[in-house]
């Protein structure tokens, strides 16, 4: 379990890295140092090492999250960590990254964008929910479309096609989304605690 872990790690930094249509399972057991035969007797082929590593990324994600929800003060201070930790996660990522997996791994992408909805979705409505029984949301918020609608709204911030690099830094981006989302659940109370939040990170 150990080595198959060591070998996700491992490919995941080069695909986030370098992209994914350029590293070949030659360069990637080269960069990994191990032999191939080694790295196919863990996975099948490059798309299933590929499907693999959005599975352990993920899962790696909602211990992160869950750790962020578990330490936040209120929903307010849990969105903003969970906002943070997404930036993080933006800084590492090679654009190209996504745009190989949107264009040349369509059926990975899916997946990603299945099991990303999934979790999000979870978390988010989980987030929703606490907040309004903290007075820091709306009371009339629906958490269950809320949260549907904020995992959709997600994925087209990486959208290349809306949002080509060229044009847009998708940090900047990823950070007027989040405030667009606040303003647009936090009651006056929550307003009133993000600006808190806000200035003592100034």
């Amino acid at each position: 379990m150990q080595a198959i872990n060591k070998i996700l790690e491992g490919a995941e930094h080069l695909f986030m890295r370098y992209g994914v249509k350029s590293m070949t399972m030659d360069s990637i057991s080269k960069e990994l140092g191990i032999s191939k035969k080694t790295l196919y007797q863990f996975v099948d082929n490059k798309t299933d090492l590929l499907e693999q590593v959005i599975k352990w990324h993920l899962d790696a994600e909602l211990v992160a999250l869950t750790e962020i929800r578990d330490h936040a003060k209120d929903a307010i201070d849990e969105i903003l960590g969970i906002a943070k930790y997404g930036v993080e996660q933006l800084r590492e990522l090679n654009p190209t990254t996504i745009y190989d997996l949107q264009k040349h791994y369509k059926k990975t992408w899916d997946l990603l964008e299945s099991l990303h909805m999934e979790y999000v979705y979870a978390f988010i409505k989980g987030n929703l929910e606490r907040g309004i029984e903290e007075g820091l949301y709306r009371e009339d918020l629906n958490p269950d479309i809320v949260a549907k609608l904020y995992g959709g709204k997600t994925l087209l911030v990486v959208n290349e096609d809306l949002f080509p690099l060229k044009d847009y830094n998708k940090e900047k981006l990823f950070k007027e989304y989040i405030q667009y989302h606040i303003h647009g659940v936090a009651s006056r109370k929550g307003l009133k605690r993000l600006e808190k939040y806000l200035s003592k990170e100034k």
